[in-house]
């Protein structure tokens, strides 16, 4: 890879960074549990997993006690 002759002055590489910009994360209100979360991610209410409304995974105590039952 070639690589540059001169050094470049500091001014051109903070030409070339001033387009990169913060931005905020844009945040959503689930339909179903009216909680505020990050867009396209899951995240947890009360021991549910929720992704776009629906139950992912659900590790309520009720809903591990129901899964161990061995008769």
């Amino acid at each position: 890879m070639p690589n540059p002759k001169r050094r470049h002055s500091q001014q051109r590489g903070a030409k070339r960074r001033t387009h990169y910009k913060a931005v905020a994360a844009t945040w959503s209100v689930d339909s179903t549990t009216g909680e505020t979360h990050l867009r396209h991610r899951a995240h947890w209410v009360e021991g549910k997993m929720y992704y776009r409304g629906k139950v992912v995974i659900d590790k309520t105590p009720a809903a591990a006690a129901e899964g161990t039952d061995n008769q």
